[in-house]
Parts: structure tokens; sequence; C-alpha cells
């Protein structure tokens, strides 16, 4: 993966909090509106488009290298009708603690910055208090949704779904990430859509689904990486015709929802051929799949390089997210998670010193590489979910020991704060730490890694421990990331609290994850959407698992 920069693109609910999918058939509610296309809005500024050449890995600039990719699986036709609310899911939780409401406290500033400065833009530069544009489609705004639902903030939810209802419009000449506007824009409608149960998210949903669809007719039905969502014209990278394999392989999820609650298919259908036809490809390694994938011959390129990091990922993730979201029924899902996992074991796993930390690393051409990125920190979480639904107890212990592992990538940092990439130290010497920083990687994007995984640690252990990690880093944010006018900022140097460098950008994410996770882990109500009756896209947008149809 050599310099690249991957980044994962690249969470209260008061009285009457309803955290449960809604009851009407969304097909009705949707015909009133049916003649009522998104009309031309002009005006898509492009300020900062500079970088969109390649930028890809969640929301981190990458340099033209490499790829994912994604799980296959049996189609299966949607049921027709949304879920019926899940029990005890529609509970109404008790008053924030005192650690939520510092959570609380951290959103309303960082909205307060993007409501100032960049109202209706994807991103804020707290900084120097502007905004830049990736879509030009308030993707800061509509990450945020779900989470305001959750914090309680109905206030700040309701001026933001007018924004949705009276400004958002996707009949605009932009080309769009396919995977990036999935996971952030179809994600977070679509969660929007169950908590509050509003029909207008869901016709934007179903709008913007449609509006991503040219992407997939390419010779192979291996999605281009890119689409124009106004003239529906597709086309790969600049710099490639390959796709990334966690790119391909991690909208499955969000476009099997969208085929669930429409009744129509073609969205389901499209996602899931993807899954297919990756599921039979040659060049997997035990399980583990290579970064790029062709558009035009549907096969895997650059063989032989295996990682658990950018643009591969989030492969292994929607392998089993889709496989619990279907309700256990798709083995095939299933066989290829378990045998992944079981590939990182054998191929990727090794200690550090002194501490011996379990890590995982990268392997390029039978060669290790101790490089590990802060994105593989969502391993800890993914391993330990599947432990919950029913996996080898095995998943849970390595989930325990990596989340250990991403505990010190924060805490071995001066202020507190993971590295974008780490090397560990795999021999003793002197008095050098375990995590090793390269100057070019000791940035930190604000990103939702380590606390998505403490989240799941703390609610399927109950140890209290990963929420004082949580409550560390909240503090870290705080203490290094916090700009005074509004906002939070990525910084350039975690080794130096002293002059931590703000890159003055807050990354959708930091409200759509971190701030979520760091929510729901300080939450002790573990129906506070339950893990049995919610899967949470990779961006942290909850969406229901699939009840069993009702007999008789």
């Amino acid at each position: 993966m050599g310099s690249s920069k991957p980044q994962r693109h690249f969470r209260r609910g008061p009285p009457h909090l309803q955290i449960r999918a809604p009851d009407k058939d969304p097909k009705e509610q949707r015909q009133d509106d049916a003649g009522r296309r998104d009309e031309v809005v002009g005006d898509a500024r492009q300020e900062e488009s500079t970088q969109r050449t390649v930028v890809s890995w969640r929301g981190a600039v990458i340099e033209p290298e490499q790829g994912t990719e994604l799980p296959s699986r049996k189609a299966q036709g949607p049921p027709t009708k949304p879920p019926s609310p899940a029990p005890g899911s529609q509970n109404q939780p008790a008053s924030p603690n005192e650690r939520q409401r510092a959570v609380i406290d951290a959103f309303r500033h960082a909205w307060t910055g993007y409501r100032k400065f960049a109202w209706g833009h994807d991103e804020l530069k707290p900084v120097s208090r502007s905004f830049s544009e990736w879509f030009g489609l308030g993707l800061t705004l509509i990450d945020a949704l779900d989470t305001m639902w959750i914090l309680g903030l109905k206030k700040e939810f309701e001026e933001a779904r007018k924004w949705v209802s009276k400004k958002l419009r996707f009949q605009k000449d932009v080309d769009v990430n396919l995977f990036e506007s999935t996971i952030r824009i179809l994600g977070g409608l679509l969660s929007a859509y169950h908590l509050s149960g509003d029909d207008l998210f869901l016709r934007k949903a179903e709008d913007f689904g449609n509006r991503l669809l040219p992407a997939f007719q390419t010779p192979s039905k291996i999605p281009y990486s890119d689409v124009n969502i106004g003239t529906g014209a597709a086309h790969p990278p600049r710099w490639t015709s390959d796709s990334t394999v966690a790119e391909v392989t991690s909208i499955q999820l969000e476009f099997r929802e969208l085929s669930r609650l429409t009744g129509n298919k073609k969205f389901q259908e499209a996602a899931e051929e993807v899954t297919r036809r990756v599921h039979s490809l040659p060049g997997k390694k035990d399980g583990l799949v290579p970064m790029f994938i062709s558009t035009h011959s549907g096969l895997f390129t650059h063989l032989g390089v295996f990682t658990l990091g950018a643009r591969a990922d989030s492969y292994y993730e929607y392998l089993l997210k889709q496989w619990i979201q279907g309700g256990k029924k798709e083995t095939q899902l299933l066989e290829d998670y378990v045998e992944a996992v079981e590939g990182i074991k054998r191929h990727l796993l090794r200690k550090s010193e002194p501490r011996k930390l379990t890590f995982v690393g990268e392997l390029a051409h039978g060669r290790f590489s101790a490089k590990m990125d802060h994105l593989v920190c969502f391993l800890p979480g993914t391993l330990a979910l599947g432990a919950h639904h029913g996996l080898p107890a095995g998943h849970m212990e390595l989930a325990r020991a990596l989340m250990d592992t991403c505990y010190q990538m924060n805490r071995q940092m001066e202020t507190g704060l993971s590295p974008e990439i780490v090397h560990f130290n795999l021999y003793p010497q002197g008095d050098r730490k375990d995590v090793q920083v390269k100057p070019a990687d000791r940035h930190n994007l604000l990103r939702p890694e380590t606390v998505e995984s403490l989240f799941y640690l703390h609610r399927l252990t109950g140890e209290r421990k990963y929420q004082d990690w949580g409550w560390e880093i909240l503090q870290s944010f705080n203490k290094y990331t916090r700009v005074p006018s509004g906002g939070y900022s990525s910084i350039s140097n975690v080794q130096d609290p002293r002059s931590p460098q703000p890159r003055d950008k807050m990354e959708s994410f930091f409200l759509g994850e971190t701030l979520k996770y760091l929510y729901l882990l300080f939450s002790d109500d573990p129906d506070l959407l339950s893990l049995d009756t919610y899967v949470f896209n990779t961006e942290a947008h909850p969406l229901p698992i699939w009840a069993p149809p009702r007999v008789g």
C-alpha cells in the first residue's frame, strides 16, 4: 500500500425516541410524490474540487495505487414490506449520563461551526471558518441526521430535515464516488427514515439510489468507482480502469435495504451480482482478497497484496453484516467471512515487542509488513459482533486482543490520539515502544474505528474499561482538535501536543460515526439500538435486521 493514506469514509434519545422501523407501507406514501421529480438546482459550487482526482479512501487523499473488494452471496428476493417495529426497540431511554452529556456538548460545538460557516455544504473548515465541497450534497448534514435523532437533538434535526426537504436536489451535474455516497448519503437517508418514520427520507433515498445505478453498467457488472448523478455517465478513476474491492463490496447493505423498502428489486440485484462474482474469483488467499478489481474483465488485479486496511477493510465487515441483515440465511456470506478470519490468523497476525500486542499486518507477494492502518481498528468490533451472533469464541478472544492494540495505538501517542498508520516493532530493542510512526503518517482525521470497536466490546462484554478508554479519547479530541469558534479539526501531528497542527477539515464521519459511537459506548442500555435489531453500515448508520416473515 506504500504511502497511500486511507480514510474510512474514507452517536441519546430523549423521551418518545422512536428507535424502531416504521410500520407504514412506504409505497403508498410515495405515490403522491411520484410526480415531483427533483428539479435542477444550479450552483453546484465546486470550491476545493481540485483534489477530486484521487480522493477516495474514506475521506483521505490517496495516491493512485490500490484497491479493495467485497463479499459474494446468494441473491434472494427482498420482502416488499418494511419490518414491523422490533420488540423492545421503542423503549424510552433514560436521560443522558454525564459522559453522554459531554458527547452532546461536543456534537453541539461541532454543529455550531457547521451551521454558522458551512451550512448546506459538504464539510466544515473550522479554522478558516469556511467550507469545502466534495459532492455538493450537504454531506455532513446528511451523515449527522441519525446522530442528532439518537442524541435527542430534535430542534437541530428538524432544521436539517427542512434543508433536506427544501434544498437537497440530486439533479445536478456532479460526479460522486459510488461507495462514499452510498454509505454516507444513501445510508444516512435510510437510517433517518427508519428512526424518524419520516417518508421524506425514503423518497430522497430512492431518487438517489436510481441515480447511482448507472455505475453498474459495465462489461463485468463490477461497478465503476464514479457516477454523475445528473447525467448518468459513469467512469473509473482517471488513473486506472480498476475499482477498489472494498468499494464495490461495501454497498450491499444499503442497496438491499432500499429494495426491501421500495419493493423494487433492481437495487438489490445490481449489488448482489457483484457479491456473487467476487465470491468465485481466483486470486484469494484463504479467504483474503486483493485490493483491486477490473471493471472490464471482472477479475482481481494487482494480485498477491493483502491488507485489512484501506481498500479491502469493509469487504470483510459486509460479509458478516449482510449475513446478519438477511436473518442469517445466506450461508455463503458466512462461510466467506469465517474463512477470511482464518486467513487473517494464518497470514496477517503477529505480536509486537515489548508488550506483545497482537496486530494485523499486511502481506505483499509473500513478504510480511508490520504496517497497520488505523482503519483496521474496525476489526475487533466486527469480530465481537460475529461472536455475539454465534460464531466461535475464538473470534471474541481475538477481538479483545486487537482492541487492546487499538487502544495502545492511541495511548502511546503524546496526544492520546492514534495516527493514520502505525508500524509495529517486531524485535526487542532497548526502550523502543511497540508502536512506531513515520513522519508522513502522523495525522489524525477524527476517525471512528477505535471508538466503534470500543462500543461493540463494551456492549457485548459489559466491561467498564472500554468506556473509560473511550472517555480518554473523547478528552483528547476536546483537548487537541476542538476549534474555539466551532467545530473540530483533523490534525497533522499526534506526537506533538504543543503543536498538533490543525489541518482545517472536519470530516463528515466525525459527526456521523465518531460521536455517535461514543454516545452509544457511554450508554448502559443494551436496548438502545440493540445489536439484535439493527446492523450498522460502515458509516455507522443503523439499518434494521430483516424480521422473518410472519406465518399465517
